[in-house]
């Protein structure tokens, strides 16, 4: 029997008793022997941070409050230090990712790691400074409202939000929408929640720091396939959703070929070298302004070959910015 099975039947045994219970009455029960009994009660107290307490007068063990249920512990004995270093740092990550819905709900956990480790004798100071979460480009969203979303989305519930797209300017008097939250997903720093829009009749992918506002219907939510929401909002780059009706060729010079070849940029990407040392990239896409923005970031470093569209719409960009440099005096 392993360990966390004997720690769920000495937690029965405790829980549906009114007396202490001795050494020798709990050998018998788990029919095991002295030094594993005592083993497993340490084990509880210390590991799992059960209210066991001794009676002398009596001689037995008795809980002297209130325990969680087993399968909401921690088998800290069953983790090695590593394990539990990695479920801290895990941990430490999420609480930095904003909005975080689990903090409170981790914080337990957190704490008993941190003692479980420090009875191994070791000890993590300051881990907030250790370990540092930078998403540049991250736009701040209303907890309240992500938490909302949030709700609905694990309830399988529908919502009715009032929602500007970033083109352009929030109007108090935005149109509400009902929609039926289907996943969120976390792409370049920024949440958005994908869900099927009555209105629209349609998916569609929605960034959540503008949504105004949020209800949540007593209404059960359209759930559709995985593979639907793939298809429609995985295919091409960026934000934007959609069957991609373009696919962009790059070369990438042979000085930054090296970064752009270790880079994930979509999941239907292609990349080859080329004989000079240059690297070639293809990617689908079905609108280029976020494409646009990551090709101008590598300046003369990325040429567009294709299609010619996207080439002319690079070019007007440059243009567009050396006329800012170009004759201009400098403030």
């Amino acid at each position: 029997m392993d360990k966390l099975h004997r720690i769920t039947q000495l937690k029965r045994i405790l829980s549906g008793r009114r007396t202490p219970i001795t050494l020798r009455q709990l050998m018998d029960r788990m029919e095991c022997s002295e030094s594993t009994a005592r083993r497993i009660l340490h084990s509880y107290r210390d590991d799992f941070g059960a209210p066991l307490a001794f009676d002398r007068r009596r001689g037995g063990w008795y809980l002297a409050g209130p325990v969680a249920d087993a399968a909401d512990e921690v088998p800290g004995l069953w983790f090695t230090t590593t394990e539990l270093h990695a479920l801290l740092a895990a941990r430490e990550l999420l609480r930095q990712l904003q909005p975080s819905l689990i903090t409170a709900q981790t914080a337990p956990i957190a704490e008993r790691i941190e003692r479980i480790l420090a009875q191994r004798g070791i000890t993590i100071k300051d881990l907030p400074q250790r370990i540092r979460l930078q998403a540049p480009g991250m736009r701040e969203c209303a907890p309240e409202t992500f938490a909302t979303l949030a709700q609905g989305l694990f309830e399988c519930r529908r919502l009715r939000i009032r929602y500007t797209p970033r083109s352009r300017s929030s109007t108090p008097d935005e149109p509400s929408r009902d929609i039926s939250p289907q996943r969120f997903t976390w792409q370049r720093g920024n949440w958005y929640l994908d869900a099927w829009c009555h209105r629209a009749q349609g998916l569609r992918r929605f960034a959540v720091e503008r949504v105004q506002s949020t209800d949540l219907l007593d209404e059960a939510a359209i759930e559709l396939t995985p593979e639907d929401i793939a298809a429609h909002c995985d295919e091409a780059y960026g934000s934007y959703t959609g069957t991609p009706a373009h696919t962009a060729v790059l070369r990438v010079s042979s000085e930054r070929a090296q970064w752009v070849a270790e880079e994930h940029w979509h999941e239907k990407q292609q990349g080859s070298w080329l004989p000079d040392g240059r690297y070639q990239l293809s990617v689908p896409y079905s609108h280029p302004e976020e494409l646009l923005l990551e090709i101008l970031k590598y300046g003369a470093d990325c040429e567009v070959v294709a299609p010619a569209e996207l080439r002319a719409a690079v070019l007007e960009r440059l243009r567009a910015a050396l006329h800012l440099y170009v004759g201009q005096p400098s403030c």
